[in-house]
């Protein structure tokens, strides 16, 4: 992951190429799990595009972003995971903030050996809001709901630009918890390794 960082360390993504990718009934057509990668960092153009396609802010006077937010909480979370250490992104500033420098992805890869080779994988954490939502039934479900539409633009973004990724649930909870430092609000959901198509 290549990029230039200020004094915070703060990595400031490029601005979204809105021109790139094929339309949306051939992305749908193209879309499938590939669970193979080229050795390859993804280029930043590239990654800055594929994290404002999974949860960026599109409509910047309201703050509306590529994603359904449930009741406007905003509650999912993309850390960006490479060999080089875990970037949370910040989708008001479109830009990564650096969590850990620990290579992350054999907890992210939880036994399955074909995540490893992934140059990037995008782990999906949702705060499960108990206290703000009503009625009952939904408390448990509109995280999960949220988590998965961000899992859709990643799916439908890589389909329309040759980047080859899977929508995995299998990781090692505890040990990504105590890297990331997260909370027990914080709920880990999903993982996509992304990479070039071989």
């Amino acid at each position: 992951m290549e990029s230039k960082s200020n004094e915070q360390n703060v990595i400031k993504l490029c601005q979204p190429d809105m021109e790139r990718g094929t339309n949306l009934m051939c992305a749908l057509a193209n879309r499938k799990s590939i669970r193979t990668f080229k050795n390859k960092p993804l280029e930043l153009q590239d990654l800055s595009d594929l994290l404002w396609a999974a949860k960026g802010v599109n409509r910047p006077e309201s703050g509306g972003m590529t994603s359904f937010n449930s009741l406007g909480k905003k509650e999912v979370d993309v850390y960006a995971c490479t060999p080089n250490g875990a970037c949370l992104y910040c989708a008001e500033e479109h830009s990564l903030i650096p969590v850990s420098e620990s290579n992350l992805i054999p907890a992210l890869a939880g036994g399955q050996d074909y995540v490893m080779n992934a140059p990037l994988v995008l782990l999906l954490v949702a705060t499960i809001l108990y206290s703000t939502v009503s009625p009952e039934p939904m408390k448990s479900t509109l995280a999960p709901l949220d988590t998965g539409i961000v899992s859709q633009n990643i799916a439908l973004f890589c389909a329309a630009n040759t980047l080859d990724t899977v929508a995995r649930g299998t990781m090692d909870v505890d040990t990504l918890k105590r890297e990331l430092k997260l909370k027990d609000s914080h709920c880990l959901l999903l993982n996509h390794p992304v990479g070039y198509q071989e």
